[in-house]
């Protein structure tokens, strides 16, 4: 069985993060295990999130082994998706995974085509408690 790392979560994070789900409807499959995240996490403060730590809000550099591509983008609420391809729902299969995770750690989830890939955090370039932007 694989063993998934632990994740954090701002308190914040994670009321902004149960509204949301309660719009979403069940047949999103994502929102059954970005449910079973926020139930697994360690819920903390926003003020006592680690630095290194993916957050709402925080651009993060990442490598998908399955490809070995890296990518750098910007987790965010769905309401906040554009165009500018700079961003990645939470509501994305490798949106929900990045969630809560620190550099270095890396997760195995499920991939729309049934697949599995894994997830490597490489950097948080940004993160919005780390810079003190609480009202993100």
């Amino acid at each position: 069985m694989n063993i998934k790392p632990k994740i954090i979560v701002s308190e914040r994070d994670e009321m902004r993060l149960e509204a949301l789900l309660e719009t979403v409807p069940d047949s999103v499959v994502t929102k059954q295990r970005l449910e079973d995240e926020l139930d697994r996490a360690d819920v903390v403060g926003s003020e006592e999130i680690p630095p290194n730590v993916v957050t709402m809000n925080a651009t993060v550099r990442f490598a998908l082994s399955s490809s070995k591509e890296e990518c750098c983008l910007t987790l965010v609420y769905p309401k906040d998706m554009d165009e500018s391809g700079d961003k990645i729902s939470v509501l994305a299969p490798v949106g929900s995974a990045l969630l809560g995770l620190s550099i270095g750690d890396e997760i195995e989830w499920p991939s729309p085509n049934g697949n599995s890939l894994k997830v490597k955090i490489l950097d948080v370039i940004y993160q919005p408690e780390r810079a003190g932007d609480y009202h993100l």
